[in-house]
């Protein structure tokens, strides 16, 4: 591709690279120019003008985008917009996860400068219309031999992860004391979260806290997930709500994340089912830990502990003021 200024005379069917202002309006950059444009041109005064002129082995940017795009498309699950001024968008189609292959990002990128892919951090949490990635061609046009590398390298790189769970049933715990409006807010900030994966909240029950009760609610549990959210923080491995999955038959796989809000978070299974023991913070709207672990689990992605251990990159997430003790503490006056 040739990019610079040419006398008018040497500018049909090149594409304008800067817009230009004409006493019928304004002529917009990327026009292909035609003979009526050139004309308009001189009768502004013009003898020159700065364009881009593809030679037989370019691809002009809305071709080049739609073949990136359609390259990415297969077994993507993702929805593509029409190309347009070298872009091409790719869309959620509904509630779930995205998987970006970084290393495959990283190769298309690498092919040529002007050509591009920008995505959402991997198993990011979308909804119908989220707009995941997009393809941008920053070239009026490209060779095509580096447009074939980087559609090679594209192949699978992104791939959308939809909702496979329905529903998740929530046991809740309550100490000597606790006010009801404390085990509401746990319920209504648990059932909002479903409610964003398109999830419903099979079962609710709120029982003592304590071991046998948490385990009697377990054998009663329906749904496809189990939530637990106590009254009294999860401390250790072994604490109260940790044993009640054991006493109902199931499995402790891990406890605590390095994600804070998050921290105090535990994961088991109990039969095929993914048991959560949810954080205090949980009762918040705002993001933690446990988002990451229901998002993917909901999406029939399995969580190992390697996985959440891996989590502490990124893990440091905003810290909200309602929070009653700060990780930063206040400056002394």
């Amino acid at each position: 591709m040739q990019f610079g200024a040419v006398p008018l005379d040497q500018a049909l069917g090149a594409i304008l690279a800067h817009s230009e202002m004409l006493p019928a309006g304004r002529l917009r950059k990327g026009a292909v120019l035609q003979a009526q444009d050139l004309a308009a041109l001189a009768a502004a005064g013009l003898t020159e003008v700065v364009v881009a002129q593809l030679g037989p082995e370019d691809v002009a940017e809305d071709a080049a985008a739609e073949a990136l795009a359609r390259a990415l498309e297969p077994g993507s699950g993702l929805v593509r917009t029409e190309a347009f001024t070298g872009r091409v968008n790719l869309n959620a189609p509904g509630a779930g996860v995205v998987e970006v292959d970084a290393q495959a990002v990283l190769a298309l990128n690498r092919t040529h400068p002007a050509i591009t892919l920008a995505t959402l951090a991997p198993l990011t949490r979308v909804a119908r219309g989220t707009l995941v990635g997009t393809v941008k061609i920053i070239a009026y046009g490209v060779e095509k031999e580096a447009l074939s590398a980087a559609c090679a390298a594209a192949a699978g790189a992104l791939r959308f992860r939809p909702v496979v769970m329905q529903s998740a049933s929530l046991i809740l715990t309550e100490v000597a004391g606790q006010e009801d409006k404390l085990t509401q807010k746990g319920r209504r900030a648990v059932e909002a979260r479903l409610r964003a994966l398109g999830m419903t909240l099979a079962s609710v029950a709120v029982v003592a806290h304590d071991e046998a009760a948490i385990a009697a609610a377990l054998a009663r549990a329906g749904g496809d997930m189990v939530l637990i959210l106590t009254g009294s923080a999860t401390s250790d491995l072994h604490d109260t709500a940790p044993e009640g999955l054991r006493a109902a038959g199931g499995a402790v796989l891990r406890f605590g994340m390095p994600v804070d809000p998050g921290n105090l978070l535990f994961l088991g299974s109990l039969g095929a089912r993914p048991v959560v023991g949810l954080p205090g913070c949980a009762r918040s709207p705002a993001l933690n830990g446990a988002d990451w672990v229901l998002e993917r689990l909901a999406c029939g992605i399995a969580v190992t502990d390697e996985d959440i251990a891996a989590m502490g990159v990124g893990g440091l997430l905003k810290e909200i003021p309602i929070r009653p003790q700060l990780r930063e503490p206040k400056p002394r006056a």
